[in-house]
């Protein structure tokens, strides 16, 4: 199945219109289908021969493919596929299938643990997207897994120390750091430790040492926006 070079991911609400090859929509996909390409999203012509209008989100690029997410200006496409029904269906064209899964939200939870100075504790990274940098303790929440308890199991992985954490809401945010779409929400939490640094174990390989910043050193050495962010409320 030829793809277009540039074609348009139409959401709403968890719905998303997907076409034949000759442009004619929408099209149904079947979970767990096996068999040939047959399905992939619109070009920019063949939805307003639709007659439907839209509003773009954002764009990003799939080896090559000029991919345009986007919201149509219409009622609730009942009649459209579920986008989590295109995932494991053979028929739904690769590009497709990779910009849903793209649109997926990568879920992140961190705390600014404060000592008794109301400084930040902070550990310098091994691995991941931040290596030789300084981050607040943080990590990917696992699936069904509570922002509130990622951050404190995260913190007792790479330093050893069991927390607990304030009772205010976190900080959220939300971005998109490169053209490949992939959106990162960040649940930011506080918590106190008053213990000792001896207490301190750090996780081998992860983190290589730790230290006490103040609130303006912390955001000066922060490399993650999320910890800059989050840092500037304390």
């Amino acid at each position: 199945m030829e793809h277009p070079k540039s074609v348009l991911y139409l959401e709403h609400d968890g719905k998303v219109l997907l076409v034949n090859s000759d442009g004619n929509g929408p099209q149904i996909p079947v979970m767990n289908n096996t068999g040939d390409t047959e399905y992939r999203f619109p070009t920019e012509d063949e939805v307003k021969n639709m007659g439907i209008e839209w509003d773009v989100k954002n764009k990003f690029d799939i080896i090559g493919f000029q991919v345009t997410k986007a919201h149509p200006n219409v009622e609730w496409p009942k009649h459209w596929a579920w986008k989590d029904e295109c995932i494991s269906d053979d028929s739904v064209h690769p590009i497709a299938r990779e910009s849903i899964y793209r649109s997926i939200h990568r879920l992140v939870s961190k705390v600014m643990v404060l000592n008794s100075n109301n400084q930040v504790l902070m550990g310098k990274i091994e691995r991941g997207h931040f290596v030789g940098h300084w981050t607040l303790p943080c990590g990917y929440m696992d699936h069904d897994e509570h922002p509130a308890v990622a951050c404190v199991r995260e913190t007792l992985e790479e330093m050893g120390i069991d927390i607990e954490l304030d009772t205010e809401a976190p900080i959220i945010t939300q971005r998109i750091f490169t053209n490949e779409g992939i959106s990162f929400v960040s649940f930011t939490y506080k918590s106190k430790w008053i213990g000792d640094n001896s207490e301190i174990k750090l996780k081998e390989n992860e983190i290589s040492e730790f230290a006490w910043f103040t609130k303006e050193e912390a955001i000066f050495r922060s490399v993650s926006g999320f910890d800059a962010a989050a840092l500037k409320h304390l």
